[in-house]
């Protein structure tokens, strides 16, 4: 059962990378690159379940990253893929991190304190979805939060659930996401809050609210993958139990890091 469920949390996250972006298939690879944006956390490869690739494959992956002026980068979980890290790292990938992913049940939800002087909100308007994201983008410390504020085709259509944190002045101080709903499967993500108003409870308090609603509309597997620090513990609030590790490979030359790419986690 176990493995069942690495392969069915892997093969959703390879179909909803692909959604929105340009993917081309590189070996046992399926390359996604984020038209919009250079960040590597939205352009990364996942490999094939069970691959095991050759040197060769590596090095025609890492030139189509490098062909398009983007980070060579990895994301998958380790059990879906065993012998490809080793392969990599062969070829010159480093280890970014490694990242436990946690699943919540209908029945492992707890219910988390209001924090004060915060209502949570599903914004459903694409104004309200625009200060929802430039919220997520001052969280995660991006240059110019106003750039890439335009909210995608399923969170106006509501398939992608979202949620805000409002302060006492109508003031959009946070905001997180549950991913469209696919074979029972949904990710929370980008749960971020503004630096101000952190260790008040709010993330704890979006995380549940977006739980039980991806539980309220079928999904089975809810899961996400914490940054470092406070996240998992936060995470684990909510009522969330590690199930897997997610690895982050990637090879970084001097001018990556001269660019900003560089790893992040979720801020809470």
């Amino acid at each position: 059962m176990r493995s069942e469920t690495i392969r069915a949390l892997q093969s959703y996250i390879r179909t909803t990378a692909a959604k929105f972006r340009e993917t081309e298939r590189i070996g046992p690879f399926l390359a996604t690159y984020y038209l919009e944006a250079t960040s590597p956390f939205l352009n990364y490869a996942i490999p094939d379940d069970g691959a095991v690739p050759t040197h060769d494959d590596v090095a025609e992956l890492t030139e189509a990253f490098r062909e398009r002026g983007l980070m060579p980068r990895l994301e998958f979980l380790t059990e879906a893929v065993p012998a490809a890290e080793a392969v990599l790292v062969e070829c010159g990938y480093t280890l970014e991190r490694r990242v436990p992913l946690m699943i919540c049940t209908p029945e492992q939800v707890v219910e988390q304190p209001g924090p004060a002087g915060i209502s949570l909100i599903t914004p459903k308007t694409a104004d309200e979805l625009r200060k929802m994201i430039r919220a997520q983008n001052l969280a995660f410390g991006e240059t110019d939060p106003d750039q890439h504020l335009d909210p995608s085709p399923d969170q106006l259509s509501g398939e992608t659930m979202s949620v805000m944190a409002v302060d006492e002045n109508g003031d959009v101080v946070g905001g997180g996401v549950a991913t469209a709903i696919l074979d029972g499967a949904t990710e929370v993500a980008g749960i971020g809050v503004i630096e101000e108003y952190r260790s008040r409870g709010i993330a704890a308090a979006m995380t549940e609210y977006l739980t039980r609603e991806a539980h309220a509309r079928g999904g089975r597997s809810v899961f996400l993958t914490p940054g470092a620090g406070q996240a998992e513990r936060v995470y684990g609030r909510v009522g969330f139990e590690t199930a897997a590790e997610c690895v982050h490979l990637s090879v970084v030359r001097t001018a990556d890091v001269d660019r900003g790419f560089a790893t992040g986690d979720s801020v809470v």
